[in-house]
């Protein structure tokens, strides 16, 4: 009875290391991991202006990084005198960045020909208007800096 008892007991402790094995995981397999579940196209949070710098919520973050834009935009260009001869009803997208150092440049403006006549002054408004907002703070991802891309579409109408 012993020996089988002891038997038992070898078999057992013989079959059971093969449970206590672990996989080795490299490092560059994990960084691998890691990337592919990165989402590139989204930041952990969005450059601020100093009104912004309270915002907690990402998507107060957007808001309010968006508002501060377009509200000073409208008020630079608002400031202008701008006569129209005909009704206009158009969409100006303004693409811009801010670098991971917090400087706002702006890529390109699209603009319809027919808009850029009735209104030759507007392309430069829009540029003098972005160029003197300063935002204090990039986007971050991961907690690190980030360079950011943004399409502000400005709707011009006349009344």
């Amino acid at each position: 009875m012993t020996q089988r008892l002891f038997f038992v007991f070898l078999l057992l402790l013989a079959t059971s290391c093969q449970f206590f094995e672990t996989e080795k995981v490299t490092s560059e397999k994990i960084y691998k991991e890691e990337i592919k579940a990165i989402d590139w196209k989204e930041v952990d949070r969005y450059p601020s202006f100093s009104n912004c710098e309270d915002k907690l919520e990402k998507p107060e973050q957007k808001n309010c990084f968006i508002n501060t834009i377009s509200s000073h935009l409208y008020k630079s260009i608002s400031h202008e005198n701008i006569i129209a001869v005909r009704e206009v009803s158009d969409t100006v997208k303004v693409n811009f960045e801010i670098s991971s150092d917090g400087q706002l440049h702006i890529l390109e403006i699209k603009m319809d020909t027919l808009l850029r006549k009735e209104f030759p002054g507007l392309e430069k408004w829009i540029v003098q208007s972005i160029d003197s907002l300063k935002p204090i703070a990039p986007a971050y991802k991961r907690g690190i800096p980030v360079k950011t891309r943004f399409t502000l579409p400005v709707v011009i109408q006349t009344n």
